[in-house]
C-alpha cells in the first residue's frame, strides 16, 4: 500500500481459506475505505453436492464464510469464479442482487466467462431489474491473446470491464525462463505450476527472446513491455500480479510507471503477423 497498491484479490479456495485469513489480518490496521478487496466462489469447498457452484445456497454460505475469515463487514467485489451450467443464471444473479442489497457485497463480478455468458447475464439483469455484473477476470498477456477477437470489444459494449490475470504469463514474460527453470521458482512448485506448463513451450520461448530484443531497442525491460502492453488495452481496467518477493513487486510497479512509446507496441504487433 505504501507503493500505491490499494486492490487485493483472493478467493475462498486459495489455500482452503487461509489466503483470506492472512489478507484480512494484514489489512486490519488499514482504514476500510482505503482498499478494495475481491474474493470469489464456485470451486468445491467440500465433498457434498452443495459445496460448489453458483446456487443461492452455496453463494450465500461462501460470502458469509469469506466475511468471517477476513473479519470484514463487506466485500468490495465478489466474483463468480467460473460459469455454472447446473444453476439457472437468474438464480445466480438474483442471489448476487440480494447480497448487494444486504450490504454484504458492493459489486458483482465473474471470472473466465465467455462473451455469450456475459451477454446472457446482462440481458437477464435488465429483464428483472437486477444489479449488473460490472467486471470479468480474464487471462490476457502477450502469450495469451485469444480474448482479443470477441471478449474484449464486445464486453466493452455491454459495459463490463476486464481485469487481466497472468499478464506476465506465469512469469514467462519476465525472461527468467528463457534457458532453464530456476530452482525454487513457481514453475517447480506442483501446487502452483499447473498453468505454467501450458504456456512454457519452444514456440513461446522464441517469442519471448524476440520480445526482449525489441524491448531493449527502446530501453525497456521485458516486464515493462509486457505489463504496459496489457494495460494499454482500453477495456482492461487493471492487471493482477502475484509477487513472491518484495523486489518483484517493486519491479512490477516501476514497470507500469514506465512511459512506453507507441512505436514499441507497433513493432511488437509485427512480430505476431503470420
Amino acid at each position: 500500500m505504501e507503493l500505491g497498491i490499494n486492490s487485493f484479490d483472493t478467493a475462498n479456495t486459495y489455500q482452503d481459506g487461509e489466503a483470506e485469513r492472512i489478507l484480512g489480518k494484514a489489512l486490519e490496521i488499514v482504514p476500510r475505505d482505503e482498499f478494495v478487496v475481491g474474493t470469489k466462489a464456485f470451486w468445491p469447498t467440500g465433498k457434498g453436492p452443495n459445496s460448489r457452484g453458483l446456487s443461492r445456497k452455496h453463494l450465500t454460505e461462501q460470502v458469509n464464510a469469506s466475511l468471517k475469515r477476513m473479519n470484514m463487514e463487506y466485500i468490495d467485489i465478489f466474483y463468480c469464479h467460473h460459469y455454472d451450467i447446473d444453476t439457472p443464471i437468474e438464480e445466480t444473479l438474483r442471489t448476487l442482487d440480494d447480497l448487494i442489497k444486504q450490504g454484504k457485497i458492493l459489486y458483482a463480478g465473474v471470472s473466465n466467462w465467455t462473451i455469450e455468458q456475459l451477454r446472457d447475464a446482462v440481458q437477464t439483469s435488465e429483464q428483472y431489474l437486477l444489479n449488473k455484473i460490472i467486471v470479468n477476470q480474464c487471462e490476457y498477456s502477450l502469450l495469451k491473446r485469444d480474448n482479443e477477437e470477441s471478449l474484449l470489444p464486445h464486453s466493452k459494449e455491454l459495459g463490463i470491464s476486464q481485469i487481466a490475470f497472468s499478464p506476465l504469463a506465469q512469469g514467462i514474460l519476465t525472461g527468467k525462463y528463457n534457458t532453464t527453470i530456476p530452482k525454487k521458482s513457481r514453475a517447480t512448485n506442483p501446487s502452483a505450476n499447473k498453468f505454467f506448463h501450458k504456456l512454457f513451450n519452444e514456440e513461446n520461448i522464441q517469442i519471448v527472446k524476440r520480445l526482449e530484443d525489441i524491448a531493449s531497442k527502446y530501453d525497456c525491460t521485458l516486464t515493462e513491455l509486457a505489463l504496459n502492453w496489457v494495460l494499454r488495452e482500453e477495456n482492461i481496467s487493471s492487471a493482477l500480479v502475484g509477487a513472491s518477493a518484495l523486489e518483484q513487486l517493486e519491479e512490477n510497479i516501476r514497470a507500469v510507471e514506465k512511459e512506453v512509446p507507441e512505436e514499441l507496441f507497433f513493432e511488437v504487433e509485427t512480430l505476431f503477423i503470420k
